[in-house]
């Protein structure tokens, strides 16, 4: 298994992403390698809260130029994690 702190990049926020936060819904960048059950472990382990449910999501890399010059953005994944009712987590807090 991969460490847990690398297959999580990072929090996406966004208002849409905050709002679901509300509902006990959080959206994080993860590897795009990761399978919903690492993602899982992952966000329980560096968190310490219940995942009930896994989303995950390609967002697919856009091309773009600069000047004459042009290249890809990469590919990423979006995971959603909905957790059980009552936990939170600290970093979503004070957005």
């Amino acid at each position: 298994m991969k460490n847990s702190y690398n297959i999580i990049k990072g929090a996406v926020v966004t208002e849409k992403s905050t709002a679901q936060g509300a509902e006990g819904k959080y959206v994080f960048w993860v590897d795009t390698k990761a399978n919903k059950k690492e993602v899982k472990e992952a966000v329980e382990k560096v968190f310490n809260v219940t995942v009930l449910g896994v989303n995950t999501q390609k967002v697919p890399g856009k091309l773009k130029r600069m000047g004459r010059t042009s290249g890809k953005r990469p590919t990423r994944k979006k995971a959603y994690v909905t957790l059980k009712q009552g936990d939170t987590i600290e970093i979503f807090e004070g957005v």
